[in-house]
């Protein structure tokens, strides 16, 4: 595959990851518009404790200010929102209001009472701040300022400007204890939930043209193997030793160790893999949306297109140079280059192409069939890779890499004993990704060695 095509390809997978995004984000707020409104069309909480010892309960600001169109900020054009409350004490109403934070704040001026400052829905949580005083403030519904204000339930339309809502006692007296409910109605989220899908279908569009840019078949000259088209081929990959070939998993993989590794190098090997490690972030999110379109393509055809899994490998080897060189082997200090293709490494992967995948398997192999191996190379590269949140371990390979570096920093030399463990760890996992990103159905053995 030409430089141009893998450009296209990685460009192609990265469109088709935003496209996902945007259509899941799209989905989502279209199912929420859908289901969280109550019959009246509004997104409400329900109705949570709150009190006072003082003479109001006060939010904060709700600055909406003049950033942006003016169309965007005319009343009403954001949506509607809607306070519903209930004074708890027996016999009593409840005042309602929302006006102008600073006629609000010169209002409530001199007298005690406490400002929402933080406030979750699930669990509920509220926080306060006091704001101390002597003076009882006139009643609140003689006040000419609000912009909504009511017994028990108010409704306003979204306004440009700075607003604060209050709930207070008709009379102004001190201790208010309610239970008040917030809601909103809008159209912004169903139009942002359209938006959002139709911008993901015209992205996924897109990558997908740019997909079939770069996979599409090309004509090979007559007499020349389709391996020797690709460019960067070099001598196949062979065993390192003599293995009978039905014991040999269809994935072939070689780490050669160096003669007189470099004591210090791999202290900063880390910095120097830097470059490596950004392409590679790109490089994976394509592997990843490759593998999703090979999933349908196998479960259609029973074939993975060939174009995909020449670059899936490509990826692979890559990634064994970069392993191999970096913490996964320290084996080498020759630098990896920069290429999908076979190269003259000390490490270097291959996989047989497979003509017929099954239906069957490739619904099962990546999560079911592979437990228990998911178990195994957890250990293998640490508890991070899969199930930080209950382990943050580092893995075997890791600890072991950083031991034959030691070695290596005090001795000058590279435990060979280490050598072939590491090696045969890395190959094991190597196994496991080919397996479960649906490029071999052969089952992964339980070992080491091939």
């Amino acid at each position: 595959m030409s430089g141009g095509r893998i450009a296209l390809l990685v460009l192609g997978c990265v469109l088709a990851l935003i496209a996902l995004a945007s259509v899941a984000g799209g989905a989502f707020l279209g199912w929420a518009h859908l289901t969280y409104r109550n019959d009246d069309g509004f997104y409400a909480t329900r109705h949570e404790p709150f009190r006072t010892d003082g003479y109001a309960i006060r939010s904060d600001d709700l600055d909406l200010g003049t950033e942006g169109p003016d169309w965007l900020f005319e009343e009403g054009r954001l949506g509607t929102i809607r306070i519903d409350g209930e004074n708890v004490e027996p016999g009593k109403r409840l005042f309602l209001g929302i006006g102008p934070a600073d006629d609000v704040e010169r209002y409530l001026a001199g007298a005690d009472y406490d400002v929402v400052t933080d406030l979750e829905v699930d669990p509920f949580r509220v926080e306060y701040r006091n704001e101390t005083g002597s003076a009882r403030p006139d009643p609140p519904s003689e006040q000419t300022f609000w912009a909504a204000s009511g017994l028990d339930r108010i409704e306003w339309k979204v306004d440009e400007g700075r607003w604060e809502a209050v709930a207070m006692n008709p009379d102004g007296s001190r201790g208010v204890v309610a239970e008040i409910s917030v809601g909103a109605k809008t159209n912004l989220i169903i139009w942002g939930a359209l938006g959002a899908l139709g911008f993901g279908l015209a992205i996924g569009a897109l990558s997908a043209l740019l997909i079939w840019l770069a996979v599409r078949d090309r004509a090979v000259p007559a007499g020349v193997p389709a391996a020797a088209a690709a460019e960067g081929v070099v001598a196949p990959v062979t065993t390192e030793e003599a293995v009978p070939p039905s014991a040999v998993y269809p994935l072939q993989i070689v780490g050669t160790l160096d003669t007189g590794p470099s004591r210090w190098l791999w202290l900063v090997k880390w910095l120097l893999l830097i470059p490596h490690f950004i392409v590679l972030a790109f490089l994976w999110a394509a592997y990843f949306v490759v593998t999703v379109i090979a999933f349908f393509g196998i479960l259609f055809t029973e074939r993975y297109p060939r174009s995909l899994f020449d670059f899936n490998v490509g990826i692979l080897r890559w990634t064994w140079r970069v392993v191999w060189y970096g913490y996964g082997g320290l084996a080498t200090d020759r630098y990896p280059p920069f290429t999908l293709g076979d190269a003259d490494y000390p490490a270097r992967l291959d996989v047989p192409y497979p003509e017929r995948l099954s239906r069957g398997l490739v619904l099962v192999k990546w999560w079911l069939l592979a437990i228990p191996h998911y178990i195994v190379t957890a250990f293998f590269l640490g508890g991070g890779w899969w199930w930080w949140w209950h382990w943050n371990a580092p893995g075997l390979i890791l600890v072991l890499t950083f031991f034959a570096g030691v070695v290596l920093l005090f001795r000058n030399r590279y435990p060979e004993s280490l050598y072939g463990l590491i090696l045969g760890m890395d190959r094991w996992v190597a196994r496991v990704v080919v397996y479960t990103t649906l490029m071999r159905d052969e089952y992964p053995p339980f070992r080491l060695d091939r």
